[in-house]
């Protein structure tokens, strides 16, 4: 998420002086085993918020509110408001966080990484084993367009509308591994090619892996990385079930032999560009016939696909609720735009943002 100045909507770069405070103030949850964390990101003027894992959609609500509350009080210290916003709708210049990693980073993609701020939601969901990881990243690839356009948060950049829902997915795309990636067939192959990339010295290490979603490096997980930073709680608590439901509906595809969608990486590509160009406003790529469908007839066609294991986890009902209210109040850049018709200000569209995230810490 961006720190913006409370009194301009600026973003700030305090992520530093956050941190300190954050581990300060945070307050310790009995019977937690795995935490969440406030945490620095690659620029100075965001930070990220992790969760500890759960198994229900309640206990992911709260976990996502407590740590956006964390990071909202330590950021008030610093004289600073954290807002959910992918893009900063305000002119910055972004500051990257002082390490070697970041360092060598700026140094190998000059302006790409010196002009790059961007805040996305990245759901991490269990798997058994990397083959089973791989089976599901197969499966799940055609779907993650949707999501970005659910999730699209982020209409502006620098001062200006870009004429896209999400802006994030166009900064990501100047990034060398960004994006939707090749059907693997195993776990062996997945790891030769991640292997291939950090040898050619284009990239760092297996952490610059930018792919929609991929294997965890330090977690047993399969981590989605499509979404934008969700607006509101709820919006995030609906893109993880989603998330889930994909991921457990691909498992048992994988399971019973069932095989992945032989769709085309690049057809992916356009469906993903026009998932950022349209978000909810228009058209989006229906991966089966390859042709521009209504946005809602596409996200109807993915909530029938993971119909049946968001019933099996009890998430069916929330999920419908949560797209029912997206449906009728926008998602994040159709608020963002609404905002900013409605008072003309730029700031305005930051402040609103800020009043989404919970003030309180949720305990």
């Amino acid at each position: 998420m961006l720190l913006v100045d409370t009194r301009n909507g600026r973003p700030r770069s305090v992520s530093g002086q956050l941190l300190v405070r954050a581990a300060s103030q945070s307050t310790p949850v009995a019977g937690v085993g795995v935490h969440g964390a406030v945490e620095g990101e690659f620029q100075q003027q965001q930070i990220e918020t992790h969760t500890a894992p759960v198994a229900d959609l309640q206990g992911l609500r709260c976990e996502i509110s407590r740590w956006r509350g964390e990071a909202a009080a330590a950021a008030r210290d610093t004289g600073c408001n954290v807002a959910p916003l992918a893009t900063s709708p305000l002119a910055v210049r972004p500051i990257a966080a002082r390490s070697p990693r970041y360092a060598w980073m700026v140094d190998r993609y000059q302006l790409t990484a010196r002009e790059h701020l961007t805040c996305g939601c990245h759901v991490h969901v269990s798997v058994e084993s990397d083959e089973e990881g791989v089976g599901v990243l197969d499966r799940i690839r055609v779907w993650l367009p949707a999501l970005l356009a659910l999730s699209a948060n982020s209409p502006y950049w620098n001062g200006a509308d870009t004429g896209f829902a999400s802006y994030r997915s166009q900064a990501l795309a100047r990034w060398p591994s960004w994006g939707p990636a090749d059907h693997f067939g195993s776990a062996e192959e997945y790891h030769r090619l991640v292997r291939e990339m950090v040898l050619s010295s284009v990239i760092l290490d297996e952490g610059m892996i930018y792919f929609d979603a991929r294997l965890a490096q330090h977690y047993p997980t399969v981590e989605i990385r499509s979404a934008d930073v969700c607006f509101t709680v709820e919006e995030a608590v609906v893109v993880a079930a989603l998330c889930r439901g994909l991921v457990e509906t691909a498992a048992e595809e994988w399971a019973f032999g069932k095989e992945a969608p032989a769709v085309p990486t690049q057809l992916l590509r356009l469906a993903a560009w026009q998932s950022g160009r349209e978000g909810l406003g228009g058209r989006l790529i229906d991966w089966r016939s390859g042709l521009p469908k209504p946005c809602w007839w596409v996200l109807g066609s993915l909530l029938d696909h993971v119909g049946p294991a968001l019933q099996a986890a009890g998430d069916l009902e929330v999920v419908q609720e949560g797209l029912a209210r997206v449906q009728e109040e926008g998602n994040g850049a159709m608020r963002q735009r609404a905002t900013f018709a409605r008072t003309g200000r730029l700031v305005d569209v930051v402040a609103e943002s800020v009043r989404q995230t919970p003030t309180r810490v949720q305990a």
